[in-house]
Order: structure tokens, then C-alpha cells, then sequence
């Protein structure tokens, strides 16, 4: 990795996320009560930081920050200060490392500890109390991607609603038992573009695959320590990344070339997306991203009692999707 400078240029607050331009690296991340956000950039094992810098900029409630001669590949992640005050509805804690609400991969594994909380799990006092633990080596950081994948060949099948016939299906259970495709991408993304995949959907009439989530998502601590799993994904940790158990190969390009194969079989491809609530549960719920960012403005809140998150999905939170300002 090249020298790193000391500190950051301006950059700009749009587009949100890690966007690599060809010199370096554009950061833009959104709170509009966080009082600093720290950008800790990580070797490439994701464990040792190797600098941390104050983004520099605050325009229309974006955060952001310009790293030269940053490269794809870096991993990072940010701290957020401000106000620990849940009576108010602010949880900054900058002891907690939050991935980037847009980052498109990530890299190392979610393994849970009391650490992963913004207050402290066993006090008296609840999530009223202040976890002090630094929780890094136990937490994914995001990477940064090149993005760049030609579509221009590309053709949406564009079926008529009158004409359509959608199938819902799971990543892993459509293609894990399906002895034509090769063991090793079997319930995986390059499955889905399988010849043999493609030709048996056909053969039942299928005008577009409805996939359940493929984005990122959690092992819910309660189901790891009973020794399960969450299979069904609808739990989201990043909406941007897709989920990585479901991946053959380490390269997104597997799940653009099976959605390009499905589009020339005259198959649309819909996404299943869980925009209603995150993996942070409700206010007793771990510290990951949005919370930390900013409780306040990601999540909607209980009138009067902003302590407590809104409970309208029934997994814990809702976000709160309201037009900002």
C-alpha cells in the first residue's frame, strides 16, 4: 500500500459511500447530529488500522472526505461522536466501528460479543448505561470497489404485467440440490445463470425470477448460541453488499454475468428488499451502522419517549424514511 497522507481533502458529499475515481477515494456518509466522524482505514486482513482521519467536510448533512491514491481493495470503517444521550434518541458511541451504511463488500466476519452493544449488556441501567469496549477486531469493515461492469449489451426482457409469471425462489435452496449444476455452485449466485438452471426455468413458464433478500445480513446472536441459523436473509446488515455465503468465487462480477445470462433468456431478475427494518433490533439492539451514525435520524422513534425505537415490523426497528430537512 502506498504512503498515506495525514489528513483528508474536502471531497464531496455526493454520491454516499466509498467511490473510487480513477485517483483516489471519495467518502460521503450521512448524519445530521453526529459532531465528528472519524474514517478508519485497515490493512488488507481488515485487523490493523493503519490511519484515522477526521472527514473534513459537512454539506447538507453529509459527512465527507477525499483519500489520493486510495485504491480498490482498502477497508474501512467510521466512529461517530456526539451525544450518548437515549433519552433523546442519541447513541453516538465512538468506541463502536460502524460499516458504512454504503459499502458495496465487506470483508471479515460479525462474531458477537457484549462489545457490539453501545451500552453495557448486563447493567442495572440497561441501554441507558455506556459501553466503553472497542469492538474493531470483531467487526466486518467495508471495502472499496470498482464498480465498472458493461451493461451495454444488456436488454431488459420489459414483460408485459398481462404476460408475467414470477418465481420466487431463494438463492441457496433453488440450486443447492439441482444435480446438473457443477457441486461447487450449487446455491450460489453463478447457479443462477446456469444453462441448465435457466432452461428449467423456462420450461415452467417463468418471465422473471423473484429473489429473496441477497443482501447482506446477520447470524442472529440468539440463533448462534442455540446452534442455528438464519436462513432466509431478512435481517439486513448493509443493502448494498451482497450477501457473501451465496457467492462460488470472491468476485461480484459472478452474480452481474448470471443476471446479464437470465436478461438474454428473456428472464427479468426482481429483488426481494427489506427496507422497512435493519439487524439493530430495538433499542437494546447492538451498535452496527445506522444507530451509531445517527439513532435519530435513520430510525423512527416513539413520540415523547424517543428512548424507544417504533416497533411497527416487529423485528425491533423501523426506519424512518420520511423526506430529510
Amino acid at each position: 500500500m502506498h504512503l498515506l497522507p495525514d489528513t483528508l481533502e474536502a471531497g464531496s458529499a455526493y454520491p454516499l459511500g466509498a467511490t473510487f475515481d480513477g485517483l483516489g477515494v471519495n467518502f460521503a456518509v450521512y448524519s445530521a447530529n453526529a459532531e465528528k466522524i472519524e474514517l478508519c482505514v485497515y490493512d488488507d486482513s481488515g485487523r490493523r488500522e493503519l490511519k484515522r482521519y477526521v472527514l473534513p467536510e459537512w454539506t447538507d448533512e453529509v459527512w465527507h472526505g477525499y483519500l489520493p491514491d486510495a485504491q480498490p481493495g482498502l477497508s474501512y470503517g467510521y466512529r461517530a461522536y456526539g451525544r450518548y444521550a437515549p433519552e433523546e434518541g442519541h447513541r453516538f458511541n465512538p468506541n463502536k466501528l460502524l460499516l458504512d451504511p454504503y459499502a458495496k463488500a465487506m470483508t471479515g466476519e460479525l462474531r458477537w460479543t457484549d462489545a457490539m452493544y453501545g451500552y453495557q449488556v448486563k447493567s442495572a441501567r440497561e441501554d441507558l448505561s455506556f459501553d466503553r469496549r472497542d469492538n474493531a477486531l470483531t467487526m466486518p469493515k467495508g471495502v472499496v470497489t470498482d464498480s465498472h461492469f458493461d451493461w451495454s449489451r444488456d436488454v431488459r426482457p420489459n414483460t408485459p404485467w398481462s404476460e408475467t409469471v414470477i418465481y420466487e425462489a431463494h438463492v441457496k435452496g433453488l440450486t443447492k440440490l439441482f444435480d446438473e449444476v457443477q457441486p461447487s455452485e450449487r446455491g450460489t449466485f453463478a447457479a443462477l445463470g446456469n444453462p441448465k438452471v435457466i432452461d428449467h426455468l423456462k420450461r415452467l413458464g417463468v418471465t422473471a425470477l423473484e429473489l429473496l433478500p441477497i443482501q447482506s445480513y446477520t447470524q442472529d446472536r440468539f440463533l448462534q448460541e442455540k446452534g442455528l441459523r438464519n436462513y432466509w436473509g431478512y435481517n439486513t446488515l448493509n443493502f448494498f453488499t451482497p450477501e457473501r455465503s451465496f457467492f462460488a468465487t470472491d468476485s461480484h462480477n459472478e452474480l452481474r454475468r448470471s443476471i446479464r445470462r437470465l436478461h438474454a433468456a428473456g428472464i427479468e431478475v426482481i429483488l426481494d428488499v427489506v427496507y422497512n427494518h435493519t439487524c439493530e433490533g430495538s433499542e437494546q439492539g447492538p451498535t452496527l451502522s445506522w444507530r451509531g451514525l445517527d439513532n435519530a435520524s435513520y430510525y423512527r422513534l416513539v413520540k415523547d419517549q424517543p428512548r424507544f425505537s417504533i416497533n411497527d415490523t416487529g423485528t425491533g426497528n423501523t426506519l424512518n424514511l420520511t423526506k430529510r430537512g
